[in-house]
């Protein structure tokens, strides 16, 4: 863990770097920089996966604690003789962390997640590890980055699976290696595309791409091969909630609580509801499930009346549809 101020003098680097190594960075790298979001890159795939029928999903294992500091420093003397940053990099690179027991470890390779650095350093080593390389040697399979979170485009699954095979003799020459399990290739499957696949989805950014039903313009009903909120992002939001422990905060009124609650909420709202945004109204109605349980304990005529609660917020939320940043999408009912 850095101190104060390393973690001040890592920024200051950071500064000076960023621009010097930015314009070199490629367009479909999109983790860590300025002017692009998690989001674009989950655009940009939901745009390549209606074009491309097949996807490989990378996964890199272990990547932080597998970076070749050999080949990291030779990317940063690529942009910068600077020799006081320089040997800044490779004094924190060496320096060795405090593990949560609080007992001091070092770290023979690999890069400290939890630096200010570290997400520049690791889109520089793997902007040469895998973008330019990609670009170079398969420029009609596009992909997108973030961070050492990847996903590969391809025409046909004989593609897809040569395209494995190369990339894991390319990470394997810079010291990295993909997850055995984890890495997979995905079927695109869609209305215009026939047959099946042992695989038809994959998960990227916290949202599931998979075939989903749709409406055209025309009021017709298809099948899409398009990105929601994944399971595993809807289950960390509900763990989310039930740490707020809203149902005993019986001391406070629904307007502090909306006021706790809807900056996170309005976070969520506008980031996995971007995409097929009715795939998050089931947790969005776990929230409204827990205010109830808050109106069954705070007012005694509603206490074993779960319904008759929803219906009271319900009336609250039709009077008040700005209070809950939630209620814009799903209000509780009103039993009318």
């Amino acid at each position: 863990m850095s101190c104060v101020s390393d973690r001040v003098a890592q920024t200051v680097v950071k500064m000076y770097l960023e621009p010097e190594m930015e314009p070199y960075f490629d367009e479909d790298s999109y983790g860590y920089r300025p002017g692009k979001s998690a989001l674009d890159a989950v655009g940009k795939a939901r745009e390549r996966c209606w074009r491309y029928d097949w996807v490989l999903d990378l996964d890199i294992q272990k990547f932080y604690d597998s970076i070749d500091r050999e080949l990291l420093m030779r990317a940063v003397r690529k942009h910068t003789d600077c020799k006081w940053i320089l040997l800044y990099i490779e004094r924190w690179l060496e320096a060795p962390f405090k593990t949560i027991e609080g007992h001091l470890q070092v770290m023979e390779k690999g890069v400290f997640q939890g630096n200010v650095i570290s997400p520049l350093l690791a889109n520089l080593f793997l902007h040469y590890a895998f973008d330019k390389w990609m670009k170079r040697q398969y420029p009609h399979n596009p992909f997108e980055r973030y961070a050492d979170d990847a996903l590969v485009h391809c025409r046909t699954e004989a593609e897809a699976k040569g395209l494995w095979q190369a990339i894991e003799q390319r990470l394997d020459e810079c010291g990295l290696t993909l997850h055995s399990e984890k890495t997979k290739i995905a079927y695109c499957r869609d209305d215009y595309r026939r047959g099946q696949y042992i695989n038809e989805k994959f998960d990227f950014l916290g949202y599931t791409f998979r075939p989903r039903r749709a409406k055209n313009r025309n009021g017709k009903f298809f099948v899409g091969f398009s990105p929601a909120v994944s399971n595993q992002a809807g289950k960390s939001m509900r763990q989310t909630m039930r740490r707020w422990k809203l149902h005993l905060r019986s001391d406070k009124n629904l307007e502090d609580i909306a006021h706790r609650v809807n900056p996170i909420l309005h976070g969520w709202m506008n980031y996995y509801g971007k995409y097929y945004k009715s795939a998050l109204y089931p947790t969005l109605h776990h929230l409204n499930r827990t205010l109830s349980r808050w109106v069954m304990r705070k007012y005694k005529r509603f206490k074993t009346h779960q319904r008759r609660a929803i219906y009271w917020l319900g009336g609250i939320a039709k009077r008040e549809p700005k209070l809950f940043a939630h209620w814009r999408w799903i209000r509780p009912a009103t039993g009318r």
